[in-house]
């Protein structure tokens, strides 16, 4: 007999959609699979596949994971655990009068638990419970949550929650077993005693722990129960339960510090969030939140502390990430948490900052270039030496891949001022006309050509054609392109090619005449940026009342209008 936690551990281990979809055709239907039977023949669809379970509306054939196997393959019911404990790298239990021994524990304990439970709950609604009561709904809670989430009220003094369990024969040899008490001094005492408590359930809903909340200035403020054979802190998370019916009908998972976060954001209509239990998200919890959606949001303070807490969290993930699975990361202003956030200014101001949570890419990027001093040569060198670490330790190749060029471009894009805006409302001063925007095109193509035929341009003028304003779309990208990879694809080599590039920036061209020629068109284009930026100051000086800025902006203006009216090439390449 296995134990009910390694199969719990283990559904909640197996992506069943994937499972499922190696035999049938699926497609995508909110968060749910849709596909023919494979139990029964039909021509339209009733066959669904939800995060823990799949059913036929047509057939009524209903299960989890080891139920497809046993009964979609007819495997017997040892194979498919063996077979789906293989691919989620679990080790099975092996069958043993110590193994039977266990299950019955294990058993014997969520019962213990449960008694416990209900102690708790009974507690909270008598007159010693009043102070915990009150202090729950001075946070904001209401009855019904309260109830879902099955807060309770510990008694006041040890030694409550012993009698209690007792009276209905249970020893404190279990309740020690179950975590509920603890040895001292040679004797056993309650864990929890004047404290509101917070039962820790698993994602079958069964009470696998508990949490408690003094209300006094007692330390320490929170505790968790004891490792246990049913419970491990690594491998749970405060309001799985609940989460996981959220999240099945559209709630976006989000991770967040406390059970009063989850709590707050529940009753604020947040049905997917979920806490680790008083640690740094584990691998094991984060396995588990991709198990039911492949890009959970982790929610942080903006303080230190909280940039160092994501810090953790997107090394935790690097190490893990496959494609189709990601974290985005969300940031709260200074102050806040989530629970005082929601209760200050409502659910939409969470919203607000859950609706721009970044992308993990952007966050790596943002993580490895504040642990480099800025400003020189060397630290950009080294930067970009990390970034690309960092995309190595992908298992994926492909997947490794798309991160180097993701964070490459971020690097190079960070590398350039940025675009100019439009200015005072009204005023009219230089654009692009059609036949300036030819000659920069023009130029962008020549100083590419040069870069893609010959490696040294691209060793001395790295910087420079990172920095450069070339024209948006495919000149902009190859830009990008050859940056991060050092060369081009023969399509796009093919583009370059023409009658209007100079014969010194060919592929038989001597090296240091390419770089010459590349070097004499990148300052051509920067004067062209220099001048922009300096046209857009003089138009914000002009706005802002300053007369003396009108000579300047009308000899300005001048200038990048005969710059841009596309004087001859060759005029650009002396």
């Amino acid at each position: 007999m296995l134990p009910s936690t390694f199969l719990d551990e283990l559904r909640g281990r197996t992506p069943l959609h994937t499972l499922v979809g190696r035999k049938v055709k699926l497609e995508r239907r909110g968060r749910q699979w849709k596909g023919c039977c494979p139990f029964h023949s039909e021509k339209s669809a009733s066959f669904y596949v939800y995060p823990d379970h799949y059913h036929c509306f047509g057939c009524g054939a209903h299960g989890d994971a080891i139920a497809f196997l046993t009964e979609g393959e007819g495997l017997p019911f040892r194979e498919a655990v063996e077979r789906l404990a293989a691919e989620a790298g679990m080790d099975v239990p092996q069958d043993s009068p110590k193994a039977a021994q266990r299950a019955e524990e294990a058993k014997s304990l969520q019962d213990v638990l449960a008694a416990a439970q209900d102690a708790f709950t009974r507690r909270l609604k008598l007159p010693e419970g009043a102070e915990g009561l009150a202090y729950l709904r001075k946070r904001g809670l209401s009855d019904e949550t309260i109830a879902r989430f099955g807060l309770g009220w510990s008694g006041s003094g040890r030694g409550a929650l012993t009698a209690d369990l007792r009276a209905q024969g249970i020893t404190p040899e279990q309740m020690l077993a179950a975590g509920l008490l603890l040895e001292r001094d040679g004797r056993l005492v309650d864990l929890y005693f004047d404290r509101v408590t917070f039962p820790i359930r698993n994602e079958r809903g069964r009470v696998i722990a508990f949490g408690g909340r003094v209300l006094g200035d007692a330390k320490p403020k929170y505790i968790n129960g004891s490792e246990s054979p049913v419970f491990s802190k690594r491998r749970s998370l405060y309001g799985l339960d609940l989460a996981r019916e959220g999240i099945f009908r559209g709630a976006a998972p989000v991770v967040v510090e406390g059970y009063l976060d989850v709590i707050a954001l529940h009753e604020a209509g947040f049905r997917g969030a979920v806490a680790p239990l008083g640690t740094a998200l584990t691998e094991e919890q984060l396995q588990l939140l991709w198990g039911i959606n492949p890009e959970p949001v982790l929610c942080f303070d903006g303080d230190s502390a909280g940039s160092k807490a994501a810090a953790r969290a997107v090394e935790l993930a690097m190490g893990l990430l496959e494609p189709g699975r990601s974290i985005r990361i969300m940031t709260l202003p200074v102050g806040q948490d989530p629970d005082s956030l929601v209760r200050e200014r409502g659910a939409a101001a969470f919203q607000q900052h859950m609706a721009v949570a970044r992308p993990l890419h952007e966050v790596l990027y943002t993580v490895i270039e504040r642990s480099i001093p800025a400003g020189t040569p060397e630290a950009r060198a080294q930067l970009r030496h990390r970034l690309e670490t960092a995309a190595g330790q992908i298992k994926d190749k492909a997947l490794a891949q798309e991160y180097r060029k993701a964070l490459l471009d971020q690097f190079y894009r960070a590398a350039r001022p940025g675009a100019p805006s439009r200015g005072a409302k009204g005023m009219r001063y230089a654009r692009p006309t059609e036949v300036g925007d030819q000659v920069r095109v023009a130029l962008a193509r020549i100083v590419l050509h040069a870069a893609a035929h010959h490696p040294d341009v691209l060793d001395e003028l790295e910087e420079q054609l990172a920095m450069a304003s070339l024209p948006r779309g495919r000149c902009a990208d190859l830009r990008d392109a050859l940056l991060r990879d050092r060369t081009l694809p023969a399509s796009d080599l093919g583009w370059l090619q023409g009658a209007d590039i100079p014969p010194e920036v060919t592929a038989h061209a001597a090296p240091d005449e390419a770089v010459a020629i590349a070097q004499g068109v990148l300052t051509r284009l920067q004067s062209e940026q220099v001048l922009t930026a300096d046209l857009e100051a003089a138009v914000e000086a002009f706005a802002a009342g300053d007369a003396a800025a009108e000579a300047r902006l009308i000899t300005l203006n001048r200038e990048l209008l005969a710059l841009r009216a596309g004087e001859p090439l060759e005029d650009a390449l002396c």
